[in-house]
């Protein structure tokens, strides 16, 4: 079981220290932990009902009445609300499906969002934003490997399922390679240039992850693409620099990138290589290109 610093509380839940420790002098509902020199730490268990309680609050409920509620009637309550939820709720109980392990309740808020949103409004407000938030739990170890792997998973196969319903697209549209080079292995973002490509109407050559740089040169003379798309999500910029000027020797190609944005902070773009700083610029500039290359799109 996890422990969390009551600054990781106020950053995982939004809400302040301030509340949280009126709240432990006023009710009972929330008694954290203590160390031996009396700090304040808090666990799974309790994270889970502040993410539940957060949800409430802003949903018109008070505090003073939610302190008599028990467990089951918080859940409860919580349910009915993510039936019309809005992207916090949403993200709190995507959070709270993560450190549970708990498939069912994901499948049940991804879907109802996409149901709502559709898939690429999905990703972009609310799974874009979650995968931000809980990075503080990665980073400072907080999440297990395995559950991290879980949520990528689960988001990963939603993503495929979407791809697998649009067309292919015809022999005459342009082409686009995808792919991350080697020690790059976060594939959401290069699942979801997939989608909004295949959406578009290009024809996808989809790599996959931990592609040798080496291997590009001979795609590209297999392939004969309009354009090549990359992500960089580490945050190493001198490494990506190096990267990019190697696949730039490589191929006259197109190529745009995207990813971390401390990467990219010292690189120039150029008539070769084009930066993409979110999903919205990642649609554009293929909307654009897709006109350029006169791309037979879906009616």
């Amino acid at each position: 079981m996890a422990s969390y610093s009551m600054a990781e509380i106020v950053a995982l839940t939004g809400i302040n220290a301030h509340t949280l420790r009126k709240w432990e002098s006023r009710y009972d509902f929330l008694i954290p932990n203590r160390t031996d020199t009396n700090i304040r730490f808090y666990s799974d268990v309790q994270l889970r009902k502040l993410l539940n309680i957060d949800i409430l609050i802003r949903n018109g409920n008070r505090i003073s009445k939610i302190n008599k509620m028990t467990d089951d009637e918080i859940t409860e309550q919580v349910s009915n609300i993510l039936i019309d939820s809005n992207q916090s709720d949403e993200i709190n109980a995507l959070i709270s499906s993560m450190i549970q392990l708990d498939e069912l309740a994901f499948d049940n808020t991804i879907d109802r969002i996409i149901k709502n949103k559709g898939l690429l409004a999905t990703v972009i407000e609310v799974i874009y934003p979650f995968l931000n938030q809980i990075g503080i739990l990665w980073t400072t170890h907080k999440a297990m490997p395995a559950q991290e792997h879980f949520i990528s998973n689960l988001i990963r196969q939603k993503i495929f399922a979407a791809i697998e319903k649009l067309p292919l697209a015809n022999k005459e549209a342009p082409k686009i390679v995808l792919f991350l080079i080697e020690d790059e292995d976060h594939e959401i973002g290069l699942l979801l240039a997939n989608y909004i490509a295949r959406e578009l109407g290009w024809r996808v050559f989809y790599l996959g992850t931990k592609v040798p740089l080496e291997n590009i040169e001979k795609v590209v003379e297999i392939t004969k693409p309009q354009l090549l798309l990359s992500l960089f999500i580490l945050s190493r910029p001198q490494w990506v620099t190096s990267k990019i000027n190697v696949l730039v020797s490589k191929t006259k190609v197109p190529i745009a990138i995207s990813g971390n944005p401390i990467n990219f902070t010292d690189f120039a773009e150029s008539k070769q290589v084009n930066i993409l700083k979110n999903p919205q610029e990642m649609i554009s500039y293929l909307s654009k290109k897709s006109k350029t290359f006169k791309v037979k799109t879906k009616k």
